[in-house]
């Protein structure tokens, strides 16, 4: 704090609980607003948008004061939450009207990025991981927590491995070691938002202690992470965290597994990016993720992304999860009743995790009650398949019965969204309760028959039974009957034309009523406790039929997108085939206008037949769109959905590589050509037998023979190196390139078909065999508008080239040609130095010694070479 504010009570109680979390924004509750004071009190009015006051403090002092009334703290912590403040929610421990002296506060709870329960601040179809890194001599641990569905995995490995879990598992926060947070910033290219622990939580007795206490187990073997130290140091931090955070009740984290690297395809930020898999790169695009989503759950919607990111490469695992999407395919009736189940589930995960928290609300209990009572139709289902992998899914699930008839027994059927906001347990659960209501809720016809009652003994007509703060209960009579009121009545009150009284048995029967308001609450408090407590038992049960359900909801996604899509299914094995008949590009084909087919192309590669694929044609003619295509369906298949093709061979694919188009990454100081390099190194050095390559328009950020020689040994290199052989598309604009095909085997020339009509071009869009050599870019900038003047020009431009350079570009080839054969003596050089003057400038140029130059010497030599180019 650079002011000091702590003259009053108030503020010295605020600095107390500042000093506990001295990084947090803190929401001190005074009264019926939030407030926040200093630079908490900035930093809030700026996200807010809230008004920044200043009040006095003590002598010639003010602070900064911003604040919002309490009930609109769900409005006010997702935005504090989302721009990456840690948030302490201090409450008031006591009811303001029962103290004289200063009202007892306290952090009730410490809500940050990574660590959250609250609806307001969650996406219900994406998880809210918190990571935590352990960066070793050797390797690098991770762990990641959704404590909001108790999922907790593991794993370690390489920076560049860590760096490929952290970009799929995208957490809102990471946890690292007090001074290693720069390591994070070095290690990976990504931001996050990072957090320092104090060095002895990444201890390794410190984390074991802490793992075993949570899951009450002697040693983590059953878990499969023992022999993964620096993850299991990882893994105690987070709990460590949860502690510090006082996220203390959290027995709804039964379990840790392990990432499991060679379980799943190997998809590195770029490919993720690239193929837009779950995120687009323009603001009105769609992923994949968006048009392959029909799950009907929040669980659901939570898997499938996880599947998308971490494709199985287990044959038979795929051909389990493509069974049951074709039991469906062909079952109609029980596809549509699975569909009407699962959409009445809600998020059985999220609500079991509240129970943990001991932080459900009744509603919500009535919501889980429901939700268990769609898990036994759903078994049926899956148990009389006579599918044996559905059949496997429906003997895991538990409808819980006795604990789901219990909350329908003891829990209204529309209860409000807390106690005390109205009757939340049955009648008949407890009789205590029930005779209290009694008294409570049926007081106006006690009350009528007393006024009744009273009117008939005092023959006072207009006697009246009514309430106020003042008095309780009382009796009005007005003046003229004031002489019939019998003398035990006691006068409270005198009014213009009426007395009011109040009579033994009125004071008795307030006394009972307002007893018995206090009395319900604890009543419905204690049921409702003993209620949420008993539930936890069912944890265990539940979060499995969590799993179980998110599955049948992708299963049953993936049905009703190959139904809508035409979508078939792909043959799965461990061949090295791979072999896609009429594919479609998944996305593209659903943002064509309507009527307008999508053109198809059959791509056959295999590592001994055609490895690469040669894919030359102009721009906008569907290159870019058939490398993705092809890479999605893989992808698909790989993920146990149908795929957008007639039909597919799909021989496992281990790791999918791309390079794809110009992301330029300025704001690390990296051009195109850079980046390009870069990836290309990483693909370079990661490939496998079993690996996928797409390479589109590689070398475009550099010169053009530049990039014909990078090209060109890329390529050499993907085809000569080792034994791997891994299946590429390489689609170029450089039709130099073409001459591969004659000397290396396994290279085979395509292009997308062009047809030139009375001057116009038209894309057929077609994959046809055989090299194009034609870019035909002057009539894209036609079609893109280009004004006719320059279109023009750039013709009679491009004419004259083609006759200059026809004989070079001759000269080319051979070279090229040359290269490939291996030929002694064959120099590759596209400067052809025939012309005397080229060589007399190119002699001058050499002579000249540019350290000792200075700068009038250069002006003199910059005329000599102008010279000599003019002539003059």
């Amino acid at each position: 704090m650079a002011k000091k504010i702590v003259e009053t009570p108030l503020m010295k109680q605020y600095m107390a609980m500042k000093e506990k979390h001295p990084d947090a924004v803190l929401l001190f509750r005074v009264g019926d607003f939030y407030e926040t004071f200093s630079e908490d009190a900035i930093a809030a009015s700026e996200i807010l948008g809230i008004t920044l006051t200043r009040r006095a403090n003590g002598s010639a002092q003010f602070v900064e004061l911003a604040g919002f009334p309490h009930h609109a703290l769900d409005t006010y912590l997702p935005k504090l939450v989302r721009a990456g403040k840690r948030v302490a929610i201090c409450e008031q421990l006591e009811d303001p009207k029962t103290t004289k002296k200063l009202v007892k506060r306290g952090i009730t709870e410490l809500v940050t990025p990574g660590v959250s329960i609250n609806d307001t601040l969650l996406n219900n179809r994406e998880n809210n991981f918190l990571a935590a890194l352990n960066f070793t001599k050797h390797n690098v641990g991770v762990a990641f927590l959704d404590i909001s569905t108790g999922e907790f995995l593991a794993a370690e490995g390489s920076t560049d491995y860590i760096e490929k879990l952290l970009a799929n598992f995208a957490p809102k926060e990471v946890l690292v070691e007090r001074g290693k947070k720069k390591l994070i910033e070095e290690s990976f290219a990504e931001h996050y938002l990072a957090f320092e622990l104090d060095d002895w939580v990444f201890t390794d007795d410190a984390a074991m202690d802490r793992l075993l206490k949570q899951f009450e187990t002697n040693s983590l073997k059953g878990f499969g992470i023992h022999a993964m130290p620096a993850a299991v140091v990882a893994a105690g931090a987070i709990l460590h965290y949860l502690d510090i955070t006082q996220h203390t009740q959290i027995s709804h984290i039964t379990s840790i597994a392990r990432v499991e690297e060679e379980k799943a395809v190997r998809l590195d930020r770029f490919t993720v990016r690239n193929l837009e898999l779950v995120s687009t790169m323009s603001e009105d695009g769609k992923s994949l993720l968006d048009v392959i989503d029909r799950t009907v759950s929040p669980m659901g919607a939570r898997l499938l992304r996880r599947w998308v990111l971490f494709p199985l490469k287990d044959a038979r695992e795929i051909n389990r999860r493509l069974d049951i999407v074709e039991y469906f395919f062909r079952q109609p009736e029980e596809r549509e009743a699975l569909k009407d189940a699962l959409s009445q589930i809600g998020d059985l995960e999220r609500l079991i995790a509240k129970v943990s928290a001991g932080r459900v609300n009744p509603r919500e209990l009535v919501q889980l009650r429901h939700a268990l009572s769609m898990i036994e139709p759903i078994r049926k289902i899956c148990v009389d398949s006579a599918q044996p992998a559905l059949a496997a899914i429906g003997e895991q699930l538990n409808p819980c019965t006795g604990i789901a008839e219990r909350i329908g027994r003891e829990i209204l059927p529309d209860p409000p969204t807390a106690l005390n906001r109205g009757p939340v347990i049955n009648d008949g659960v407890d009789a205590e309760l029930d005779e209290l209501r009694e008294i409570a809720y049926k007081g106006k016809d006690y009350l009528l028959k007393l006024q009744q009652r009273e009117s008939a003994l005092t023959g006072i007509p207009s006697l009246k039974v009514a309430y106020n703060n003042v008095f309780g209960y009382y009796i009005e009579v007005t003046n003229t009957h004031r002489d019939k009121v019998p003398a035990e009545w006691i006068r409270k009150q005198t009014l213009v034309n009426a007395e009011r009284y109040i009579t033994q048995e009125l004071k008795e029967y307030e006394e009972k009523i307002l007893g018995a308001q206090d009395r319900i609450a604890i009543i419905e408090q204690r049921i409702y406790s003993a209620l949420v407590h008993d539930l936890c038992a069912y944890i265990p049960a539940i979060l499995l039929d969590a799993q179980m359900i998110a599955r049948l909801d992708v299963f049953s996604s993936f049905t009703r997108v190959a139904l809508e899509n035409r979508y078939n299914r792909p043959v799965v094995d461990d061949s090295l085939e791979l072999s896609i008949v009429e594919g479609r590009h998944p996305v593209i084909e659903k943002e064509l206008p309507a009527g307008e087919p999508y053109i198809t192309n059959t791509v056959n590669l295999a590592n001994n037949g055609t490895q690469i694929m040669m894919i030359t044609g102009p721009n906008m003619s569907g290159k870019s769109a058939l490398l993705r295509q092809t890479a999605l369906n893989v992808l698909l298949a790989q993920i146990g959905s149908f795929v957008a093709a007639e039909s597919a061979h799909i021989g496992v694919v281990d790791k999918i590589f791309t390079r794809v188009g110009a992301s330029d990454n300025i704001s690390l100081g990296e051009s195109t050509f850079m980046v390009e390099m870069n990836e290309a190194a990483s693909i370079l050095n990661n490939m496998s037998e079993r690996s996928l390559i797409l390479f589109d328009e590689l070398g475009r950020g550099t010169s053009t023979y530049d990039g014909i020689s990078i090209a060109w040994a890329i390529v050499e290199h993907i085809h000569e190196h080792g034994s791997a052989h891994p299946k590429t598309l390489f689609a170029t604009h450089y039709h130099e390139l073409n001459e591969m095909e004659k000397s290396f085997s396994r290279v085979v020339n395509f292009n997308v078909s062009v047809r030139e009509i009375d001057g116009k071009v038209v894309f057929l869009r077609k994959l046809a065999r055989g090299g194009s050599e034609h870019s035909f870019g002057i009539h894209v900038a036609k079609l893109a508008g280009m004004p006719q003047s320059i279109v023009k020009r750039a013709d009679e431009v491009l004419a004259h080239l083609e006759k200059v350079n026809r004989d070079s570009d001759d000269r080319v080839a051979k070279n090229l040609a040359g290269v490939a054969d291996g030929a002694e003596g064959v120099q590759l050089s596209f400067f052809q130095l025939d012309d005397p003057v080229l060589a007399q400038l190119r002699d001058e140029i050499l002579d000249i010694d540019i350290n000792n130059l200075t700068p009038m010497a250069a002006l003199n030599k910059l005329h000599d070479i102008k010279t000599i180019l003019t002539g003059r």
